[in-house]
Order: structure tokens, then C-alpha cells, then sequence
């Protein structure tokens, strides 16, 4: 069994950009902000805030693994996390959701002909001297979803699986990532939206996409792999984002597993999950249940912007199961915090003991320590797991990734983790 202790569920995780400086980019370093880091809200509204967005995202990712036919492939386009950086010559400072789900970088652009309110101001192309439109000619016009050849250039119109949507011109700009030692890269493609809108986006000024395709950050920085560690939802430290050389995981337990390709859905990280382990129980669930299936259904993929774990309702059904039969503590109504499966915690206690909770992978074997599986909230008296059911498509989310370093190898197409304290990072 494993200890949980009265965890503070979303305290604030300040960003503090400190990008490596380099005279040739072989390395990268920024800081990531919760999205709810300065709402000063209570824990129990910041769970219910979490639940929501990832209700909500789950909802535009299972767009696309419906039985039906969809034409394009959906994006995600929300997320949990901010990152700092600026836009053109002079540079424009802004803050970007980032999104593992998605590839296009994108803020808004004047002249609005429907925009959202945003932080900080909308970035103006003609007050910059690095701007320019892309030809429909160019590699990365081609490499959209959706576009069509305009007197603007490459006009593009990006979709995330609901109403969500940006669109605009593609275009070029320098970027400058961080404050402290600003690391600046010119020729970024990016979408400069003058028709926006949608839930989800004024969290912040634009988006970054860390998926798997040509346009997303990544993939043109040309650095061929990228990790992030997550701290703790009780402190108020940083998340540090690392790319290329400073990539890499320096612990010698590392385990690897590796990422498999979606043709239907190009962007997500999809990695084979084999089966779940509850205490000392390997459950009884067909392999099959979280299999990518060969019209593109189905499968799981890591994702830094859910918060919540979703797995294949079969699968959630003999989990939950076996939680029900392992706690000792009666089961509770948890409606209002948005999660399914709560228990009331005995009178005046800092310490409950879980089980056990091991997720097998191809290859690797992911042991979760009890905070990353359940919530403490003393205030309601309950203790809530933070694994719910899907239909089609299952996701890792950001609550079961805390405290864990997690590495993306676009170039070896293996995904590796190892238990690193991230504050220390």
C-alpha cells in the first residue's frame, strides 16, 4: 500500500523564463506556468477548474476517435500550461498555452476581424521588420490541414475538433524565447490569426504546438527531441520545458517505451499501454482494450494539457473495480469536484493508505506514486481518484506525470521517463 498526505490540490507554478543562451541552438530551457497559477482560487474550485478543461478536451480529442469518417485530423488546442516568449522586431512579449496535441504556433493578429480579449496586446505584422507571408509554394503551407492559395499568401484555417478554430495568413517572424537570457531564432512559421474563436484560448495570447508534425516548435527548431517535468500541484515552483541537448534524461533508471504513429491523427503521441496493475494484481483486461486500431480508433496518447487520466470505459470499469475492493474508507458523492470515483476520509486524518498503481507498457513499466493517482482535499473530506472513463481514444494525463521526467525522441521515436524531484531539476 501506498501513503497519500493531505496534498494542497493546485498551488501556483510561477514562471520564471531562464532559456539557455547559446550561440548556436543546440539547446533550450523555458519555464511553464499553470494556467490557474495567479486566480487565487480555492483547492477545491482549482479541481473543478481542471476537471472541466479536461471534460472539455477530451470531448474535441474523441471528435476524432468516433466511428465516423472525419476529413482532417483534430488538434486539441487548449492546455494546462504557459510559456513565455515575443514576437517580431521589436519583440512583442506574450504568454502561449502549449499543446502536446497539436503543431501550429499561432497568435493573433491585427487587424482583428474577430478576435478574443487576450493578456497583453494583439501583436500588429506591419510594426515589425521581420514579418513576412509565406507562398503557398513553401514546404510548411503544404504541411497544413487546411489552407487555400489567397492575395495574402498561404490562408490558413485550423480546426480543433469543436467550434475552436484560428484563421489567417501563415507567415514568418523572429521569435525570442525567455527574458532573462533571451535566445531569439528567426524565419518561425507561424499562424498570424485575424479570425479567432472558441473556448479555451484566453488563458493566454496564442499557441504553441509541441505535436509530431513539421510545423509545430520542435520540429522547427530542428533539435529532435524535447522533455518537460511537471512539479508538484502543491508547490509554487517551476516547470521546466527542455529542448535538444538539454533534453536529455541524466538518471540511470531511465525506461523507454516506444511512440507509435496514428496516420489518421499525425500530431499525437501515442504509446502502447498493455495492461494495469492494482496492489499486487495485474487486472484482467484484453489486451486489445487499449490497442490502436487500424482505422485510427482507439490507442492512447501521452498528453501534457488533460489534466485527467481517461481510459477505455472496459479498462476504467475493472480499475475502478479494483479501487472499490482495495480502499478501506466508505464511497462518497464527488459530483461537485467533476470526478467519478471519491471516498470520505476518516475524521482528522493527514494519512490514507492507496494501493499500489502500476501502468505496463511496451517495454516499460510506469509505478505511480499515490499523489499522482488521487487528491486529498481536507476541506470536503474527500479523496478522489483522478482516473475517469472514455470512449475510444485513452489519455495519460498531466496529474499522473507529476515529479516525473518525461522525454519525447522525435528522431529515435521513443518516449523515455524516469521519477525525478522537478523542483530540484
Amino acid at each position: 500500500m501506498g501513503v497519500i498526505r493531505v496534498w494542497l490540490l493546485l498551488m501556483s507554478i510561477m514562471a520564471l523564463a531562464v532559456p539557455e543562451a547559446c550561440s548556436e541552438l543546440n539547446g533550450l530551457r523555458l519555464e511553464l506556468a499553470h494556467v490557474d497559477s495567479n486566480g487565487n482560487f480555492s483547492k477545491l474550485e482549482l479541481l473543478q477548474r481542471a476537471a472541466l478543461r479536461s471534460n472539455h478536451r477530451m470531448a474535441r480529442l474523441t471528435a476524432a476517435a468516433s466511428g465516423n469518417k472525419v476529413q482532417a485530423p483534430v488538434h486539441a488546442g487548449s492546455g494546462e500550461f504557459l510559456m513565455d516568449l515575443a514576437i517580431g522586431t521589436p519583440g512583442l512579449a506574450f504568454s502561449a498555452i502549449i499543446d502536446t496535441g497539436s503543431d501550429l504556433i499561432w497568435t493573433q493578429c491585427k487587424p482583428c476581424v474577430e478576435c478574443f480579449s487576450q493578456p497583453t496586446p494583439v501583436f500588429d505584422p506591419s510594426s515589425s521588420s521581420t514579418f513576412t507571408k509565406l507562398p503557398c509554394s513553401s514546404n510548411l503551407c503544404q504541411a497544413l490541414p487546411t489552407f487555400r492559395c489567397g492575395a495574402s499568401g498561404c490562408e490558413y484555417l485550423y480546426s480543433y475538433g469543436d467550434s475552436s478554430s484560428t484563421q489567417g495568413v501563415l507567415a514568418g517572424e523572429t521569435f525570442t524565447f525567455g527574458t532573462a537570457n533571451p535566445t531569439s531564432v528567426s524565419n518561425i512559421a507561424f499562424g498570424c490569426g485575424d479570425t479567432n474563436q472558441g473556448s479555451g484560448f484566453s488563458q493566454a495570447s496564442g499557441l504553441v504546438g509541441l505535436g509530431r508534425g513539421p510545423l509545430s516548435l520542435i520540429s522547427q527548431l530542428g533539435l529532435g527531441k524535447f522533455s518537460y517535468c511537471l512539479t508538484s500541484l502543491d508547490e509554487s515552483k517551476n516547470s521546466p520545458l527542455l529542448f535538444g541537448s538539454l533534453a536529455d534524461l541524466g538518471a540511470t533508471a531511465v525506461r523507454s517505451t516506444p511512440l507509435r504513429k496514428n496516420p489518421t491523427q499525425p500530431s499525437f503521441y501515442y504509446v502502447s499501454l498493455e495492461g494495469i496493475t492494482v496492489g499486487g494484481t495485474r487486472l484482467q483486461i484484453p489486451s486489445s482494450t487499449f490497442a490502436l486500431q487500424e482505422d485510427g480508433t482507439g490507442g492512447l496518447i501521452i498528453d501534457s494539457g488533460t489534466s485527467i487520466t481517461y481510459l477505455e470505459l472496459a479498462g476504467y470499469r475493472q480499475l475502478k473495480k479494483a479501487f472499490l475492493s482495495e480502499m478501506q474508507l466508505p464511497v462518497a458523492d464527488g459530483s461537485e469536484t467533476g470526478l467519478d470515483l471519491c471516498f470520505s476520509l476518516p475524521s482528522g486524518s493527514s494519512t490514507v493508505e492507496v494501493p499500489k498503481l502500476t501502468f505496463h507498457f511496451d517495454g516499460a513499466d510506469l509505478d505511480l506514486p499515490a499523489q499522482n493517482f488521487m487528491i486529498m482535499d481536507s476541506t470536503t473530506g474527500l479523496l478522489c481518484l483522478t482516473i475517469m472513463a472514455s470512449s475510444g481514444l485513452s489519455i495519460l494525463g498531466n496529474f499522473q506525470q507529476q515529479n516525473i521526467q518525461i522525454l519525447y525522441d522525435l528522431k529515435k521515436e521513443v518516449l523515455s521517463f524516469v521519477p525525478t524531484q522537478c523542483d530540484q531539476l
